[in-house]
């Protein structure tokens, strides 16, 4: 996550934040990759598995957005749903041939790493909200 400047007086925008750009980046590879599915597949899970791709950065832009600590945690747990709802779409292409696995294996790395960052991300919230400081505590608005 983007550190917050000390005193800036700026509050950061979600698209300074790296688990938001990840995230764009994971969404644009699936779709790409399901590019390559069967064209009688192309309302099926080719466009279930874009959903939540597009999803994930949607939720943390809007989480950010709102400015509310506990508003921010709730969508990033709505992102985090999308990315194992992601996932298992995946390893279903997988089974189902559309999609071979070692294709799969860096997309499958980055969800998962996105899913480390979104833990970390609602653990220091947590903290802040148990210490009664918002997000934006510390930065002049």
């Amino acid at each position: 996550m983007a550190e917050e400047p000390a005193n800036s007086g700026k509050v950061l925008h979600y698209k300074n934040l790296l688990i938001w750009q990840r995230s764009m980046q994971l969404a644009k590879i699936i779709y790409r990759l399901t590019r390559s599915f069967p064209v009688e597949e192309r309302y099926g899970l080719p466009s279930q598995m874009r959903r939540p791709a597009v999803s994930v950065p949607s939720n943390i832009a809007e989480g950010q957005a709102r400015r509310g600590t506990k508003e921010f945690v709730q969508f990033l747990s709505l992102a985090n749903g999308s990315l194992a709802e992601l996932e298992t779409q995946l390893l279903l292409g997988v089974d189902l041939g559309y999609v071979q696995s070692k294709d799969t294996d860096s997309v499958a790395s980055e969800i998962q790493e996105i899913q480390k960052m979104v833990a970390a991300i609602r653990r220091k919230l947590a903290a802040r909200l148990r210490t009664g400081e918002g997000i934006w505590d510390n930065l002049s608005e």
